[in-house]
């Protein structure tokens, strides 16, 4: 092989032949090597996750059997061509040939991070390097919550830890769907970050059991995200509802039943009703969330209220009484028939009246038409204008008889 140094002594033990004298030969002049613009050689930046696996590749473009080798960031010999003079079997040889030296190092840790050196031994000799950058997920994801328990109406405040990461990560808040904005500080320890965020939220009675979520973004890890569920406790919400009538008015001897309906958290446990401003009427019956009203009259209009409380407080809701005749609403719908009754009778007479008016008037003026026509009948058959003055004087004679007989 050219370039190969011939051993002058026995061959050392553990070792090929005249290959490892020349290797030390190398590796000594390696250290004063000078760095080379690297023309003829290419390689990547590598960045991987810790544990993971880099691969580093040092190819040369034009390729004259020149002698290819990796050196370590200590410029410690990783692989000369073929040979792996480092006892460090992490690293594994996936190809070589005259154009390539590809190695591989498994179990990726921190202390591997730095620059390693492709050298090909031309004349000059030429130097490239490659930086491995290692990434550490986050070791631990955890949500602390200042209250386990919180009243609506509160402010709270929730930190999310982020430990031992590289680089520092960024972490996000989320209550349900909607984004919120925390406040972050970091804390470097030797060469990982820790990192903090705080997030102040005032609840209510509508965040009870919400998902709030911690979500980290970090290049070494996707969806690393942890929750809490917001427990908020609140007063109750009163409602009061019509059962009987179902519909239309509170009238003077019917029944009138009410249900009072309450919800909260806890769930209240004291219910009661009263009559604002006045006493409860002796014949109110209040059975529970009930009250009945069997027979109702005029002393028992006014406001009933429904009241219910829990540990957090206290709650109501009103229902306004009036009580009206007993036939208030069958005398509405009384008037409404007779207006209606009315209207069509006038309607009839209406249209009867103009029937009328139409019949008399053709009726007339059928009668004026041939009154006019045998007014002057004789004329027309007259042989000369003497005779035809003559006729139609005595058809106006005539003409008037027959007006007086007509009259």
């Amino acid at each position: 092989m050219a370039g190969r140094a011939q051993p002058s002594g026995p061959a050392p033990s553990g070792g090929a032949p005249g290959l490892l004298p020349l290797l030390l030969l190398l590796l000594s002049a390696a250290a004063i090597i000078p760095r080379g613009d690297g023309q003829n050689l290419v390689t990547e930046d590598v960045t991987v996750v810790e544990g993971d696996v880099a691969t580093i590749s040092c190819r040369v473009k034009n390729s004259d059997d020149s002698v290819i080798q990796l050196l370590n960031p200590n410029r410690q010999t990783i692989y000369f061509r073929d040979f792996r003079p480092l006892k460090d079997s992490r690293f594994q040889l996936v190809n070589f040939s005259n154009s390539e030296l590809r190695v591989s190092l498994t179990n990726v840790s921190i202390s591997d991070e730095g620059r390693y050196f492709c050298q090909l031994y031309t004349d000059p000799p030429q130097e490239i390097y490659t930086t491995i950058t290692v990434l550490v997920p986050p070791r631990n994801l955890v949500i602390d919550i200042q209250k386990e328990i919180a009243v609506e109406g509160e402010e709270i405040e929730l930190n999310c830890t982020a430990m031992a990461s590289r680089p520092a990560t960024t972490i996000r808040w989320f209550k349900g769907n909607k984004e919120l904005t925390g406040k972050s500080e970091v804390e470097q320890w030797s060469d990982m970050y820790t990192v903090t965020s705080q997030l102040v939220l005032k609840v209510g009675r509508e965040d009870d059991g919400v998902p709030v979520i911690c979500l980290v973004d970090h290049p070494a890890v996707k969806d690393l995200q942890t929750q809490r569920y917001l427990e908020v406790m609140y007063k109750p919400q009163v409602r009061v509802s019509q059962n009987y009538p179902v519909q239309g008015l509170t009238r003077e001897g019917e029944p009138l039943e009410l249900t009072c309906a309450a919800f909260g958290k806890p769930q209240p446990t004291d219910m009661r009703w009263l009559r604002v401003d006045d006493e409860m009427p002796q014949h109110v019956v209040v059975s529970g969330s009930n009250l009945l009203i069997s027979n109702l009259n005029k002393t028992d209009n006014g406001t009933y209220r429904c009241e219910a409380s829990n540990a957090v407080g206290k709650s109501h809701a009103d229902y306004m009484l009036f009580v009206y005749d007993s036939r208030a609403g069958e005398e509405g719908a009384i008037r409404s028939v007779d207006h209606a009754v009315v209207g069509g009778v006038v309607a009839v007479v209406v249209f009867a009246m103009l029937c009328l008016l139409i019949i008399l008037g053709r009726y007339f003026a059928r009668h004026k038409g041939t009154y006019f026509t045998h007014e002057a009948k004789g004329a027309d058959d007259a042989a000369d204008a003497d005779t035809a003055i003559i006729n139609a004087e005595g058809g106006q004679n005539n003409s008037e008889e027959k007006k007086e007989y007509f009259i």
